[in-house]
């Protein structure tokens, strides 16, 4: 989970889907009984989510919200043996997530959702909730919380406050939003790569087609590859990940450390 780039949403009332969604090739697929499923379809769809695990299937499956009539249902759920991981939306407290992870068997990641202002604000104390492996951005629901109608500008702050708040806790990068347009493979590919500039390592998906380019988007390209193995060899050939001059510019530790990490994300590692 922790390397996971691509998270793919299957309506969890649709069980005619879901074989067809883990084919589709994403590293996460979410059985998703939340915003996909009406209410009056919730019951259908948890047993329908149920039936497929205890047929021996693996996926992740989103819960509906905390305060909501639906959650306590859900928790049944958690003790599939096949469950990879669970989402938590709405999430904007640890002790919320904390509630939640008593409830699932030990070692399953619970992955809350960060799509308020208030979920935003409490970020830091929920990432470092052990059993959280990743922090999942909720991004249209948050910009509908904050009233933020320019995406490009306005879910900066709150893109780069995951990130932070995920690395000060030692957890994976965040995964980010969806990108609405399923048909716009260069939107795709743009909103990927403003995200991974800022720092994050993944993206949730709402169509199977998004999958592939999700996939490629949160992959180092050759070049950075092809950059990281030279810092990595000239930092290993002085025996040490110090400061070293490679190209006239100084190269510390951090650099090479992310450099480590780079080919550890590659197509080539």
């Amino acid at each position: 989970m922790n390397d996971a780039r691509s998270f793919l949403f299957v309506p969890g009332d649709r069980p005619d889907r879901f074989d067809k969604a883990v084919a589709a090739g994403a590293d996460c697929t979410i059985l998703d009984l939340e915003d996909a499923v009406r209410p009056d379809d919730k019951a259908a769809a948890r047993h329908a989510v149920a039936a497929w695990l205890r047929g021996g299937h693996r996926g992740a499956v989103r819960l509906n919200p905390a305060d909501t009539d639906f959650h306590d249902a859900d928790l049944h759920l958690l003790d599939e043996p096949t469950l990879t991981a669970v989402l938590l939306p709405k999430a904007e407290s640890a002790a919320e997530c904390r509630a939640v992870l008593a409830r699932m068997p030990a070692g399953v990641p619970l992955l809350p959702l960060i799509e308020t202002a208030t979920g935003l604000l409490a970020a830091p104390r929920i990432a470092a909730v052990d059993g959280v492996a990743r922090l999942l951005f909720g991004s249209v629901d948050f910009m509908a919380d904050c009233g933020i109608g320019d995406e490009a500008a306005g879910l900066v702050h709150a893109r780069s406050a995951l990130v932070v708040a995920s690395a000060a806790a030692g957890i994976a990068g965040p995964v980010d939003g969806v990108t609405l347009a399923l048909d716009d493979a260069d939107r795709l590919a743009a909103d990927c790569a403003a995200a991974r500039g800022l720092g994050m390592a993944g993206k949730l998906c709402i169509h199977p087609r998004q999958v592939a380019g999700v996939n490629r988007g949160f992959r180092p390209s050759r070049d950075e590859v092809a950059t990281a193995r030279r810092i990595v060899a000239a930092a290993e050939a002085t025996g040490s990940r110090g400061a070293i001059r490679l190209d006239g510019r100084l190269v510390d530790r951090p650099v090479v450390d992310r450099a480590y990490r780079v080919i550890a994300q590659s197509d080539e590692a």
